[in-house]
């Protein structure tokens, strides 16, 4: 499949084709192509926010096990869920698909999302899945 070159291309793509973004659906062919079946959204992570329940569900998991998040904006909600899940559930391998792992947290911060993962301990990459990961 050919791919817009816009972010509301891509958006529409993937709700077309049952994501909710054009990233998704992008890492949901590379996942058919490698003959994986592309399991959308279909585990619920339960997670505590302090305070409430919350729940988490990953965009995909590997057949190893391995949880891929992908991200377009990553958002500060997003990274105080992912930082809760993390420290709740140290056992999950929860990993990210950046558009752009470059891209500043804010538009004030010099912190990138790459720098977040790595501060963090999460692995994460650009585009599409690593082979290795699939490999795994």
């Amino acid at each position: 499949m050919t791919y817009p070159t816009s972010a509301a291309g891509l958006r529409a793509v993937g709700i077309r084709e049952g994501f909710r973004s054009g990233l998704e659906d992008k890492v949901g062919d590379q996942l058919r192509a490698q003959g994986i079946d592309p399991r959308y959204e279909e585990v619920v992570i339960p997670y505590v926010k302090p305070e409430r329940k919350a729940k988490y569900t990953p965009d995909f998991q590997l057949p190893n096990g391995i949880f891929i998040e992908t991200k377009g904006r990553f958002v500060t909600e997003d990274r105080q869920k992912h930082l809760l899940v993390k420290t709740q559930h140290p056992e999950l391998d929860i990993r990210f698909v950046f558009s752009n792992p470059k891209a500043r947290i804010s538009k004030t911060s010099q912190t990138t999302y790459a720098d977040w993962c790595l501060k963090h301990g999460f692995k994460f990459a650009a585009k599409i899945i690593p082979q290795e990961w699939i490999d795994e």
